[in-house]
């Protein structure tokens, strides 16, 4: 069944310049049963087909309950801490990983909401089968979804949550070195909320049928690109631990890699 007619791809730098028939207001926090809603017909507006919906959009809310129990659970490791020892630190003999955001704490509503709208560019690069994505086109998802959130009144910080969580951060040197097919810049996380996004992102996948994707599997996908790739998923895993996958896989009837 479609959901909404397929209009004729105008590239624009690689994004599709399309409008959707939906105008979104700015989402306030934390998240009510209506802004959850106005999302959820955002998605449901721009999906192609009916099995593309409940691929993307099922695929949003596990990445937003992720991302929500990732930051949560690093506030609370935070708040354990003591001030003296409370940022992670490169002083002779510690071997932990930096931590770029030193002493942020999370927002734990704004990386569920996040993980609720990083793919909504996804429905841009379906093939017009409404089921396949189109060969060559994947990679754009996140540039797709950056210009969908901008023209539906989301803002900057909202629309950086699809610009920036493809992989592990792609860097404009990714972008150059890998031939990439986007404009040659930076699609590194800027906020601890983004980069937390990108990082539960890696635990499931929009496959058919979707599964969920354990620790070593994610490592496994990232090391593909590199050892550098690797190190950047190494520090991540350092920084906001391991999740456990069981309940959710059970939840949604999943298997896990």
């Amino acid at each position: 069944m479609l959901l909404a007619r397929r209009r004729d791809p105008r590239e624009n730098g690689g994004v599709r310049n399309q409008s959707s028939a939906v105008r979104a207001i700015p989402i306030p926090l934390p998240l009510s049963d209506e802004g959850f809603r106005r999302i959820a017909f955002l998605h449901h507006q721009l999906a192609p087909s009916q099995a593309a919906y409940d691929l993307v959009w099922t695929h949003c809310q596990i990445v937003g309950t992720l991302a929500r129990d990732f930051a949560q659970g690093y506030r609370a490791a935070m708040g354990r801490k003591t001030a003296a020892n409370s940022e992670l630190s490169t002083d002779s003999g510690d071997t932990r990983p930096v931590n770029p955001w030193g002493s942020a704490f999370p927002d734990a509503d704004l990386a569920y909401l996040g993980g609720l709208i990083h793919d909504i560019g996804v429905y841009r690069v379906f093939a017009e089968d409404g089921i396949s994505f189109e060969p060559g086109r994947y990679i754009f998802h996140g540039l797709e979804g950056y210009r969908i959130l901008t023209d539906e009144g989301y803002g900057e910080a909202l629309a950086q949550f699809a610009r920036n969580h493809t992989g592990v951060g792609i860097t404009r040197e990714d972008v150059v070195r890998q031939g990439l097919p986007i404009p040659a810049d930076d699609y590194t996380p800027r906020t601890i909320e983004q980069e937390i996004v990108m990082y539960a992102d890696k635990f499931h996948t929009k496959s058919r049928p979707p599964k969920f994707v354990s620790e070593p599997a994610a490592r496994r996908s990232a090391s593909r690109f590199g050892e550098e790739n690797a190190a950047r998923f190494d520090a991540l895993v350092a920084r906001y631990g391991i999740p456990n996958l069981r309940p959710l896989a059970d939840r949604y009837n999943a298997t896990i890699l």
